[in-house]
């Protein structure tokens, strides 16, 4: 009985690794498929494509950062704004909304102003670099949306934002 449980046990095994085995020499003979293809295209786009918001969002930037209390722009966010601005030149089919956000300090009224200078700011910046301001849009969450959860200065940091957040389709008047 021990023989042909330990005989079962190891058939079982060589069948297994036998249909693994046949599984990725079916893979390996598949020669379209590429790295590229194994992450399929998601609902924002394929990120390889210069025209999709994923790309948008991975290579150009979908946000930029402020310092405590303060809704100028840095010298960094100023460059991500820029090539903010030359992709929306170069993609006119699309519109955005421009997000405010706040960290956690403060009451709720002053972070929803203060969400609401730094949408402003960003808009203001792509306006002023040619985006038609019919294709742009603020709204401030405050400190109600957190990227990050902590009472620490690195969740602080990352709270502090602006996102542009696109649309395909104009935004109208």
């Amino acid at each position: 009985m021990t023989l042909t449980l330990k005989t079962g046990a190891i058939l079982a095994a060589i069948l297994l690794l036998s249909a693994c085995s046949a599984t990725q020499d079916r893979l390996d003979a598949d020669s379209t498929a590429g790295p590229a293809d194994a992450i399929a295209a998601g609902p924002l786009g394929d990120p390889a494509d210069p025209t999709s918001v994923a790309y948008f969002n991975e290579t150009i930037g979908d946000r930029v950062l402020f310092e405590v209390d303060q809704h100028t722009l840095t010298a960094s966010g100023e460059t991500v704004l820029a090539a903010q601005a030359d992709w929306l030149s170069g993609n006119p089919e699309y519109s955005a909304i421009i997000e405010g956000h706040a960290d956690e300090q403060g009451t709720r009224e002053y972070n929803l102003a203060l969400g609401a200078r730094r949408a402003s700011s960003v808009q203001n910046f792509l306006i002023a670099r040619g985006v038609a301001p019919t294709r742009l849009r603020t709204v401030s969450y405050g400190k109600e949306r957190p990227l990050a959860v902590c009472s620490d200065e690195s969740c602080y940091r990352q709270n502090r934002r602006a996102v542009t957040v696109l649309d395909a389709g104009a935004l109208g008047s």
